[in-house]
């Protein structure tokens, strides 16, 4: 199947269509100025993404961006402390 070229204002006013698309099988070269800037192209299979974590296993109806930024700091400011205290104490 050809690539469809598409301008960005029309990508970024109507995504939702674009994703169905491409989800469909098509591709679309996207470009702003009359200048080609990046691909758009279907994801080859499933197999080709690693789950690192499904939040819909924590909350079933996922979680939100908020939560998890608040929840990684706090292990960031963790991981300081106990690197601090091995560090004090020689290990």
């Amino acid at each position: 199947m050809k690539n469809a070229i598409v301008g960005l204002k029309e990508l970024r006013e109507n995504m939702q269509k674009y994703a169905s698309l491409v989800e469909k099988g098509q591709s679309f070269i996207v470009i702003k100025k009359s200048k080609p800037i990046f691909k758009i192209v279907p994801s080859e299979s499933e197999e080709q993404w690693e789950t690192v974590i499904d939040f819909t296993k924590i909350n079933k109806n996922g979680v939100s961006a908020k939560e998890v930024l608040k929840a990684l700091r706090q292990l960031n400011i963790a991981i300081k402390i106990l690197t601090k205290h091995k560090k004090s104490h020689g290990k």
